[in-house]
This record gives C-alpha cells, structure tokens and sequence, in this order.
C-alpha cells in the first residue's frame, strides 16, 4: 500500500506546475501537485472524474464555466467529460492531492501541454 505526505514529495519547478505519482493503475492516479504562484494544469476535460484535495496555499478550481475559490481543507469533484483546470493565486504557492478516475489518456491531455506550450489557462480562449 502506498504511504507517503506531501512533504516528502515535494517538488517544485520554475516554469510550470509539478507533480510527484503516488499510485497508478488502470482505474486510478493519485498524485501530489505543487504550484508556484499564477502556475496552473490548463483547463482540458478528459473522459475520467477527478477529486482534488488542497493541503495548502489558495488558487482556482475550474469546473464547467465556474472558477470556484478553493483554500486549505478545500475538495472539489469534477465529473469526466466536465472542462476542468486548477491555478494557483498570484500571490502563494498551491498543493494538492489530485486523484483521477480512470487515468486520462495521452490524448486527452493534449489539450495541457498546448496550454503550457501558450502560456494560457484555458487553451479555448487563447488568454488567461
């Protein structure tokens, strides 16, 4: 059984958002998320449910077309085929457990390396 906290994987990069695997198989990934300020997972909707959890910091969720405000102790689920994406505030770092079910394919993240490739939260507008 895999055990571990968001210390002891902690990793942080400079130009986009981070991410330390915890468990995967064929109907689950979890994975620790460390966001510096303003950095995101741009806004895509893959055919899998995602419940993150905030273990710190403050940012936005996106669902749909609602950014909801989310702070420590904060859990949001977004349901698959649903447009989602998460960003850290301006101001402050971000962490998060990000569990998804089942995993995204490949494909179905093409749409968050086009939105680190632009620079753009939701690659669907072409600006943050």
């Amino acid at each position: 059984m895999p055990a571990t906290d968001l210390d002891a994987e902690r990793v942080r990069d400079a130009d986009r958002f981070a991410t330390s695997g915890v468990f995967r198989s064929d109907r689950m990934k979890v994975v620790c998320g460390y966001f510096e300020p303003g950095q995101f997972i741009p806004v895509h909707a893959p055919d899998s449910d995602v419940a993150i959890v905030v273990q710190s910091g403050s940012g936005v969720v996106r669902e749909g077309e609602t950014d909801r405000p989310v702070a420590p102790g904060d859990l949001v689920v977004v349901e698959a085929g649903t447009a989602r994406g998460v960003k850290a505030s301006d101001g402050e770092r971000l962490e998060a457990v990000l569990v998804t079910a089942p995993p995204p394919t490949d494909a179905e993240h093409e749409p968050v390396r086009e939105g680190i490739r632009r620079g753009t939260f939701d690659p669907r507008e072409g600006s943050e």
